[in-house]
């Protein structure tokens, strides 16, 4: 079974960006006791202030999917809706690289 990665970009509504980022890094925290979860970055853009970047692996794909389905991740997404203009996400199959472990 491959791993499953995305990335996705969230455009923040005018001066929510910070609020979103603490909602996401919520998130990772959780996500800590989530062996299936093996990436899970937070990441803001210094030319878009209203721009943030998730970079997250996943065992399998699977796996990213139940975790959409837990009550917890439920609230976190009704907690940050009202601050997000736009989501753009691209479903990505990490290969290899520095960090990244293919076992």
């Amino acid at each position: 079974m491959s791993k499953f990665g995305m990335y996705v970009k969230f455009s923040a509504k005018p001066g929510q960006r910070d609020a979103l980022v603490q909602i996401l890094l919520d998130g990772a925290a959780a996500a800590q006791s989530v062996k299936e979860c093996e990436i899970y970055i937070v990441n803001v853009s210094d030319t878009e202030p209203d721009t943030v970047w998730v970079t997250e692996v996943w065992s399998h794909e699977e796996a990213h999917a139940a975790s959409l389905a837990q009550e917890e991740t439920k609230a976190s997404i009704q907690l940050a809706m009202p601050l997000i203009a736009g989501v753009e996400a691209t479903q990505i199959r990490p290969v290899g690289g520095k960090g990244y472990s293919i076992a």
